[in-house]
């Protein structure tokens, strides 16, 4: 019997989302701290000659409107920007308003100063590896979002799922779980051992690794891998008998492991110099004495940009002559063009940074504010990403984005973003309090107990129950766990 086969097609409708590549450099600027910000806009301008320092002509003339009075009496000869020189420009249209601002400063006024940063990033640091390894353009692409996606702790918390998903919506990117993972581990070679790690454990299993073979270091080994638990709640006995190990070569392999660092993108830093706290805030808030809260960007370093005006003065008539133009100047007329129309996407998407960084930034001073106007840490209201998207009108992402390697220099000092994002935790009667809070006033309660009759996690939820604070014992252990406080019997 002949057996008929065929053939069935079918249509599967699958919408992606994809980003232009305005949106793309968008999205690469929102990441950059201010003093990235300011070598990638002067990398731009040697790149792009259509590009060049200074504001927009217009720009400055409505600004000279708004800042010089029209008074009718004033003598007309009054010039207020006497002291400018015009030099290379052309005219006074043409001078940047840093210089204008420069001159219009009272005498003896100096600007104020902002520590500035002398040490190499986190970032930058990690990137420096990447740079040697040989990988191709998209790998490295794949290598610089894992590295940014990095704690402070230099730990990988993010699962491949999640940075797939973000880097096929935001980047446009799709690429395999196998090939993230490979790429993880290309970095969790980088220096120092154990960045890129995605737990603890295997933090401490990247630095024993790099140790020479040894009967030590097999021991050590084991331990981290099989009981890390165990390890960590100091069950020593279970351990020995578990790995038939004796004492003493239990107690060598904890005396080597206690050297181990658990947060190597901490050490890290250390490592690079002791000036971590010279830091260059993105925003300035300063909190005036009626409470009137003043908001403004860093952007002390960061030049104006234009388009050149010889360029859109060629590519202007070039356009005139287009009809009649030969091979040659067609050519011309498209490399002007596509220095102009880059030049004026970089420009539109600097300025579009910074109105999302102070829409970010705006939100949580109002979410924040009892903060901003009196310093104290526990006035800090829970607040996640999510409320200060909606609050700002954009994506969590975009947030996300912003508030990465941000800091803000206030009244009271200076912060990370990230200091102003904190959980919630709701009682029973709808009250919503701080995990901050509750932390503080769990770390107090475990600091002022006998020491000789520690707390169990039962006792500390019944003593922050009767301080006001509700919480279940698991929630107790929980915390008590995040500030690396052990329990009761190792608390003796």
């Amino acid at each position: 019997m002949a057996q008929n086969s065929r053939q069935i097609q079918s249509q599967a409708q699958q919408q992606v989302q994809t980003l232009s590549p305005q949106q793309v450099l968008l999205v690469k600027l929102l990441e950059l701290p201010t003093v990235e910000l300011e070598e990638r806009v002067h990398a731009e301008i040697l790149d792009n000659p259509a590009l060049e320092e200074g504001k927009d002509p217009a720009e400055i003339a409505e600004d000279q409107a708004n800042e010089y009075p029209t008074d009718p009496d004033a003598d007309p000869d009054t010039n207020y920007n006497e002291d400018v020189s015009l030099g290379d420009y052309r005219t006074e249209d043409d001078i940047p308003d840093y210089k204008l601002q420069e001159n219009n400063r009272s005498a003896g006024e100096t600007p104020e100063e902002i520590p500035l940063s002398d040490n190499v990033s986190f970032y930058e640091t990690l990137k420096e590896q990447l740079d040697m390894q040989e990988l191709t353009d998209e790998q490295k692409m794949l290598g610089e979002y894992i590295i940014g996606s990095l704690d402070d702790d230099g730990l990988l918390r993010k699962t491949t799922e999640a940075i797939m998903d973000e880097l096929a919506i935001y980047q446009g990117i799709y690429t395999t779980e196998e090939e993230l993972e490979h790429i993880i581990s290309i970095i969790q070679d980088f220096d120092p051992a154990g960045i890129g790690a995605r737990s603890l454990k295997e933090c401490l299993l990247l630095q024993i690794k790099r140790k020479e073979d040894s009967p030590l270091k097999k021991i050590e080994y084991d331990i981290i891998d099989q009981y890390c638990d165990e390890f960590t709640k100091k069950n020593k006995d279970k351990i020995i008998q578990k790995l038939n190990i004796t004492e003493d070569e239990y107690n060598a392999a904890v005396a080597e492991l206690v050297k181990l660092n658990p947060r190597p993108g901490s050490s890290m830093g250390e490592a690079m110099g002791k000036n971590l706290h010279h830091i260059i805030p993105d925003f300035i808030v300063e909190t005036e004495d009626d409470g009137n809260i003043i908001l403004s960007l860093n952007n002390r370093n960061v030049p104006e940009l234009r388009l050149s005006r010889t360029f859109t003065d060629m590519l202007e008539e070039q356009t005139k002559n287009k009809a009649n133009q030969s091979k040659e100047a067609k050519d011309a007329f498209m490399f002007l063009k596509q220095k102009v129309d880059a030049a004026q996407g970089f420009i539109n998407a600097v300025k579009q940074r910074q109105n999302t960084m102070l829409s970010t930034m705006q939100a949580i001073i109002d979410l924040q504010r009892p903060f901003f106007t009196e310093g104290d840490e526990t006035l800090l209201k829970p607040m996640i990403l999510k409320d200060v998207a909606e609050r700002a009108k954009l994506d969590i992402s975009t947030v996300s984005r912003v508030s990465n390697s941000k800091y803000v220099q206030t009244n009271f000092g200076i912060f990370p973003l990230k200091y102003f994002f904190n959980d919630g935790y709701t009682t029973d009667n709808g009250e919503e309090l701080s995990v901050r809070e509750i932390k503080r006033i769990l770390k107090e309660v475990i600091d002022n107990e006998d020491k000789e009759n520690p707390l169990t996690d039962d006792e500390l939820a019944e003593v922050l129950k009767d301080k006001g604070y509700p919480i279940a014992r698991r929630t107790v252990a929980k915390y008590r766990t995040q500030l690396n406080i052990p329990v009761a019997r190792l608390r003796r």
